[in-house]
């Protein structure tokens, strides 16, 4: 993995034992003039999408619609019929897309990321330019089949068998896949199976193949306008060159597509988050009770204090990644490496701060929503406002894209992982800081504006860097399997 710097951005980890500057860090009030005019561009999509997306029947269209402005490709190349913006607007896009409710935004993700993304990291050339175009248009539509009814969290124990044909044209699958989203008006799949019985592998399959049969729509607790399906394959011939990547590399594709969907998801939740918010200032403005309105109540002006601080904290993280995953991935371009393999190293350079985005955004939304429905009274448990809806659509958050206890698992390992690797130094500091604590302390204190903060920041990761360097001892001296330590 290259180490390239730019602007001073850190690597990935690395914030746990650096500091950065204010400077160095992009924030959404520096959109530039193009930038604004997309922003605008989406809210008014959004605008006029209005309630439309809390219909199944309604997705293709509106994706349709999506495409045709440019959204559905606005991460793929020109040469695959993409419109290529930079990261930074992509994820304003997905920010906005994030504040529709009823599950156009799983849609969206669905098509986009883990539907999209493959192909584009790991497909043939022959794949991109037969599928990417149609896709980022907006007249195909993709799904991705990895989950199965007795493979979760543990993807590479599915069981769908992708055997070789005779004649050695094509793998002939077997098997179920459930919790498929899109699955109602998929073209295309993205579908894993196990080669030779042990070999986890991706393929590209075709949606009207002989053989393959769906199940009905899934009556979810919430986001209810997507669609979600089994689908059954069986003696499906998929041609050889519809392999992804490597014969038994899936397992790559996988969790490498996770780690933006995780991003994605962080960055989505914003809008998710915004618009709780909204709809909370705008209700406690309204509702009166004891002569005035709520909103001049503390336990009211708390809740969307609280609010607005998860909100304004998500942002801040989110777009604070999303540059540092440009800048990266901006310098991989430099070398000559190809867009494709340049967003693949780029987030996986950043996967650690990916997952914590993900378990973050989705708590952060899960509040936002909790707390309108409590705002909003006896009122917010009725299905005539919008917030009961809300508060059933964010609850899948914290489930799929990994759910948030394998997300914070990850976070942790992955950053040990580094520094086993030696690749993040988290020992050296952590053991500086013992013997900071083991002398005479400290008087300094800092000096400037938000000088509090600055030293609660400061003591605050002194404490984790003294967990982490803990565990990383324990892990090396007793030789620990993490995964089985999940307390740790």
């Amino acid at each position: 993995m290259s180490n390239t710097v730019v602007n001073n951005v850190l690597k990935g980890g690395e914030f746990i034992i650096k500091d950065s500057s204010p400077e160095d860090i992009f924030i959404p009030e520096q959109w530039d003039e193009e930038q604004q005019m997309i922003k605008q561009t989406i809210i008014d999509f959004v605008n006029k999408m209005g309630d439309t997306s809390k219909k199944i029947e309604n997705q293709p269209k509106i994706l349709k619609e999506a495409g045709e402005l440019g959204f559905l490709g606005c991460h793929i190349p020109d040469e695959y019929g993409g419109m290529l913006l930079d990261t930074n607007t992509v994820t304003m896009i997905c920010e906005y897309v994030g504040g529709t409710y009823g599950g156009w935004s799983t849609s969206f993700a669905a098509h986009t990321g883990i539907g999209m993304l493959p192909i584009l990291y790991y497909g043939s050339e022959e794949i991109k330019q037969k599928y990417l175009p149609e896709l980022a248009g907006g007249t195909k539509y993709a799904a991705y089949c990895l989950t199965e009814p007795s493979s979760g969290s543990d993807a590479l124990a599915a069981k769908t068998k992708a055997d070789l044909s005779e004649d050695g044209k094509s793998y002939i699958l077997n098997g179920q896949k459930m919790w498929i989203s899109n699955a109602g008006f998929a073209d295309v799949f993205i579908v894993f199976a196990q080669v030779d019985g042990d070999k986890f592998t991706g393929f590209v399959v075709d949606a009207d193949s002989e053989g393959i049969s769906l199940g009905a729509e899934e009556d979810k607790m919430g986001i209810k306008g997507s669609s979600t399906r089994q689908v059954f394959f069986e003696n499906v011939h998929v041609p050889i060159e519809n392999v992804l990547g490597e014969i038994g590399k899936g397992h790559l594709i996988a969790f490498n597509v996770l780690n933006v969907g995780r991003f994605k998801l962080g960055a989505l939740t914003i809008g998710g988050c915004k618009k709780a918010t909204d709809i909370s200032v705008k209700y406690a403005n309204e509702r009166k009770q004891f002569k005035q309105p709520i909103s001049n109540f503390g336990a009211i002006q708390y809740k969307l204090a609280e609010q607005t601080i998860k909100t304004f904290t998500l942002e801040s993280s989110v777009y604070r990644v999303s540059d540092m995953i440009k800048d990266k991935k901006d310098s991989l371009l430099a070398t000559g490496m190809s867009y494709s393999d340049a967003l693949l190293e780029a987030a996986e350079e950043y996967a650690v701060e990916c997952a914590i985005l993900k378990v973050y955004g989705s708590e952060a939304a899960d509040y936002c929503v909790d707390e309108a429905v409590q705002v909003h009274g006896g009122y917010g448990f009725s299905e005539e406002y919008a917030v009961a809806g809300a508060y059933r659509d964010a609850r899948i958050n914290r489930i799929y894209e990994g759910t948030n206890e394998i997300n914070r698992i990850l976070s942790v390992s992955m950053l040990l992982k580094k520094a086993m690797k030696g690749q993040l130094d988290i020992v050296g500091p952590a053991w500086a800081v013992q013997k900071e604590l083991s002398s005479m302390p400290s008087m300094e204190t800092m000096e400037g504006k938000y000088a509090p903060e600055q030293k609660a920041i400061s003591d605050f990761k002194k404490m984790i860097l003294m967990v982490a360097g803990s565990a990383v001892k324990e892990q090396m001296d007793r030789k620990l399997n993490l995964k089985n330590e999940q307390e740790i």
